[in-house]
């Protein structure tokens, strides 16, 4: 039974609910049941008050439903032939989305040829209320903790320099912060790799990275690219947190297995503004193409509006890339100058520098 104390009680089971009930539960207010088959507990739904109760997915009796929501229930009917759940209680793990041996029947590929679909209005339903429970679930999951976040091109090869040194910024960082990325391949999942291995020596990490080479990308196989990370994970288990926000807008791309809490989103531009928001620590920004300018901008944004107190730090790492390959830093330097962001936006050529100068904030 998942213990939830206080205003909201999630329940997940049928067992829970038997044994909630059989406590002495009578008032179910804030109660969130979901997924729950429930057709043969009317009598006991009927004993109890329900206004503020929310059965999300929930099988009733026929007419039960009805008489839950007169009775002030909220009730929201499971969806057909959706492959995930819509209202799940919790993020992802990679054990989740990578389900099934071959990632062809994975959950992951599954969602995303659901979602490349031409959507009804049930779709579009099922993808929003799906999101708002990953933006439930995350809230609760960053809720105490101090994110600082990695953005970085997709393109960077395992075995290449680009790749290594996110791996290092991420073994870096995550010995005092917990590291966020897009949770995809490339330097999101080398920035999630060094830093679900932040408590182990630098060796450690040199050692991943090596094998880890043998199959650089997930082209041509998602399967073979999933599989060495796996072994690579079985190698150096760890408690170590780190987290991934990636979307099934870029399906393509596979979320990468070496963060382990991920929350993946249907819709991008929500999934953006999310990763941003939940950043308190500050980010830095590697090396990348339009995507990382796009999240360079809609940071400083942010914070060009923020008040001293809430100004996190921006970290550019590569003065050749970021003043003559896409000059984005003359233009957030001069976005910068005069307003609270100014002292905490930085430009250094070394991830050893960046991530000393967002442990030293």
């Amino acid at each position: 039974m998942k213990r939830t104390r206080g205003r909201i009680v999630h329940v997940e089971s049928l067992a829970d609910l038997d044994h909630r009930l059989a406590a002495g539960a009578r008032r179910l207010s804030g109660w969130r049941v979901r997924s729950v088959d429930l057709t043969d507990r009317t009598a006991e739904l009927q004993a109890c008050r329900v206004a503020g109760a929310s059965f999300l997915g929930c099988r009733f009796a026929p007419g039960v439903a009805d008489e839950m929501t007169a009775a002030g229930a909220l009730v929201l009917p499971a969806i057909p032939d959706v492959p995930v759940d819509v209202h799940r209680g919790g993020l992802y793990s990679p054990a989740d989305l990578y389900d099934t041996p071959s990632y062809d029947r994975s959950l992951d590929a599954r969602a995303y040829a659901w979602a490349q679909r031409p959507g009804d209005a049930e779709a579009e339903l099922a993808k929003t209320l799906h999101d708002h429970a990953i933006d439930q679930a995350l809230q609760a999951w960053t809720d105490g903790r101090h994110l600082v976040g990695v953005m970085g091109g997709h393109a960077a090869l395992r075995g290449e320099q680009g790749y290594d040194a996110a791996a290092r910024l991420g073994h870096l960082l995550g010995a005092t912060h917990v590291v966020a990325t897009g949770g995809g391949p490339g330097a999101m999942e080398a920035a999630n790799l060094g830093a679900r291995l932040a408590d182990r020596p630098a060796a450690y990490l040199d050692d991943a990275l090596a094998e880890l080479a043998a199959t650089p990308s997930y082209r041509p196989s998602v399967t073979a690219w999933a599989d060495s990370a796996r072994a690579v994970a079985g190698r150096f288990p760890t408690d170590r947190e780190t987290l991934g926000i990636p979307t099934w807008h870029y399906g393509h791309e596979p979320p990468n297995l070496f963060a382990t809490a991920i929350a993946k989103y249907f819709r991008n531009a929500v999934r953006e503004s999310v990763l941003l928001e939940v950043c308190d620590a500050g980010i830095v920004f590697l090396p990348g193409a339009a995507g990382t300018v796009q999240e360079v901008f809609q940071d400083a944004c942010e914070n060009y509006y923020a008040d001293e107190a809430s100004v996190a730090p921006m970290v550019l790492v590569g003065v050749e890339h970021w003043t003559r390959t896409l000059p984005a830093w003359p233009l957030l330097q001069a976005l910068a100058r005069g307003r609270a962001m100014e002292p905490h936006v930085h430009l250094v050529d070394t991830v050893e520098e960046a991530a000393a100068l967002v442990r030293g904030g």
